[in-house]
């Protein structure tokens, strides 16, 4: 038994740590809701171990942001053996979910039947892509269960960074203007990629103003779906001054095929990044889609800034 002054069998006790008051107190961790839909990522293209491997990683980053996440992948072209389809991610997780509350009632347990969204689907997609996403909200209309279809992750100013980051990694760009760091091919001028029609192109350009003022250089949007867009675009781009030109896609990855990035920057004449992949800032995104579908808000870690 202790006294206010230490312990009285001379063992220690350890006090509950103080609450730091004021505006700057750490917030509180946020844990996913008891009996929250689960987080299905909706991965377009090719099935393969390396996409797999993206999405995975993508969904463990959501993860750790917040624990106790529910996160599922559902592939459009899957075959529901090594790689299972949305509609069979979103039926697994509705029998999951009333065999819970089956299993609860049956333990005696107070629970209320299970109500609202089972799933909130998220795609895995950078910007709009009309023919991709409707395939997306295809599924799940198939899938007859109840789930929401959250918009694509960008445009974002978490997406510019992503982007600044490929280009440095592949010499195309300063990592640090702030520190003078200096790269001998750094371009001059950024073609940012995209598929998805006018749309998309629209809503690249958003995210390529962001990393314009990031690298101080002109960043112009161009499709890769569009024959002669990426050229065109190019030509532009050297007419207004521009020598050294850069490829920057603004795709996750999967969503295309690597062999159209590689034509459209022979086509250019230029060198080309590598696709976003799983830059951490997409299963953040991937995840705020989330939690803003369903009213909460996670703890917002901030990491250190690519000037």
């Amino acid at each position: 038994m202790s006294s206010p002054t230490g312990p009285a069998s001379g063992l220690p006790v350890r006090m509950p740590r103080p609450r730091q008051p004021g505006r700057h107190r750490r917030p509180e961790p946020l844990a996913a809701p008891e009996g929250a839909p689960a987080l299905v990522l909706a991965v377009p293209g090719t099935s393969s171990a390396a996409t797999r491997s993206l999405a995975e990683e993508v969904v463990s980053i959501a993860r750790s942001e917040l624990p106790g996440l529910d996160a599922r992948i559902g592939y459009l072209d899957g075959d529901d053996a090594e790689f299972p389809t949305l509609q069979s991610v979103l039926t697994r997780a509705a029998e999951e979910r009333t065999a819970r509350y089956e299993q609860a009632r049956a333990a005696g347990a107070d629970v209320t039947e299970p109500d609202g969204p089972v799933a909130v689907v998220v795609p895995l997609l950078a910007g709009p892509d009309n023919a991709l996403l409707r395939r997306v909200r295809q599924a799940v209309m198939e899938s007859r269960i109840a789930a929401d279809l959250t918009d694509v992750l960008g445009p974002h100013p978490l997406l510019a960074e992503a982007l600044h980051v490929r280009l440095s990694e592949a010499g195309l760009a300063r990592a640090d203007r702030a520190r003078l760091f200096t790269v001998a091919t750094a371009a001059d001028g950024i073609i940012l990629a995209s598929v998805g029609g006018e749309e998309a192109v629209q809503a690249a350009g958003i995210t390529g103003m962001l990393l314009a003022a990031r690298l101080a250089v002109p960043v112009m949007a161009a499709a890769l779906d569009e024959e002669g867009a990426i050229a065109a675009t190019a030509e532009q781009l050297r007419g207004s001054g521009s020598q050294q030109l850069a490829l920057a896609p603004y795709l996750i990855g999967p969503e295309i095929d690597a062999g159209l990035l590689d034509a459209a920057a022979k086509e250019a004449g230029c060198s080309a990044a590598e696709a976003l992949g799983p830059y951490p800032a997409i299963g953040k995104l991937a995840l705020a889609k989330y939690t803003t579908a369903l009213g909460i808000a996670p703890q917002q870690s901030q990491g250190a800034p690519v000037r």
